[in-house]
């Protein structure tokens, strides 16, 4: 963690700025954190709010993977565990604890949590691609490093410089704004449904992640494919929306809150 955190400052400097750079992060800041962590991770895998063909399920694990967040294995099964016990004692990266425990602190103590995995993912562990996943995960980032290295050297952008954005900095990135989710929503913001926990509504989350920072709604409604009801943007869902207009979403689920005739746009 501190290797990764010190790369990323390394890919500031201004030897490494260059356009070319700054589009493999963004590129990749949606593969991971919108395809892969809060579509594929988080709405399809462990609320399954939706269903898609299996090949399509697999891609968006796999780009929740590149994401270096955990398999999904384990990622869906904290998740679940998470909602199961959200703000109380038995939560692993329960608000209650403070800041810095939710937002990162958890991670590097062994967390009881880790033991109800193989329990709450049945589903997941039948499949052998995500048992691999879930493995070797990290793995991923090297033939990705390959493929930035050899594209900015062909293009003159420089490869260690889209290395140094594309994985480094774009992982930092997705790292904090992702545990934000964890940590700020569980601390600011607006309360406009009895959770039953300390979820909140904060509009800059949602906005660093694709609409996951209207966390009170989806503690709300955990099995909502929509986070965002009304005005609030939700970026997630308008990528589960085109994918239902282009048959490839099914069984989408909505709340009677989110399913009224003026909010399914």
């Amino acid at each position: 963690m501190g290797a990764l955190h010190a790369l990323a400052i390394v890919a500031l400097l201004p030897r490494f700025w260059s356009l070319p750079a700054l589009a493999s992060f963004l590129v990749l800041y949606w593969v991971t954190a919108c395809l892969g962590v809060t579509v594929g991770y988080h709405r399809l895998l462990s609320h399954r709010s939706f269903r898609v063909p299996h090949w399509l399920e697999r891609f968006f694990a796999t780009c929740g993977a590149l994401s270096c967040q955990h398999g999904p294995i384990d990622w869906v099964g904290l998740h679940r565990h998470h909602h199961k016990f959200s703000d109380t004692d038995v939560d692993h990266h329960s608000s209650l604890k403070g800041f810095w425990w939710s937002h990162m602190g958890w991670m590097f103590e062994t967390v009881p949590a880790m033991a109800a995995v193989p329990r709450l993912t049945g589903d997941l562990a039948r499949d052998p691609y995500y048992r691999w996943l879930n493995n070797w995960f990290l793995l991923l980032q090297l033939p990705l490093a390959g493929l930035l290295f050899w594209i900015g050297t062909v293009t003159g952008a420089g490869g260690w410089a889209l290395v140094l954005w594309g994985i480094p900095l774009r992982l930092v990135v997705v790292y904090h704004c992702t545990w934000l989710v964890n940590s700020a929503t569980h601390c600011w913001g607006k309360v406009s449904h009895d959770s039953g926990d300390q979820s909140r509504n904060n509009v800059w989350v949602a906005a660093l992640t694709f609409g996951e920072g209207w966390h009170n709604n989806h503690h709300a409604f955990p099995h909502s494919a929509r986070h965002g009801f009304g005005r609030q943007l939700d970026l997630t869902w308008q990528h589960i929306r085109l994918m239902r207009r282009l048959g490839l979403a099914r069984q989408v689920r909505l709340p009677a809150i989110a399913a009224r005739p003026s909010l399914r746009a």
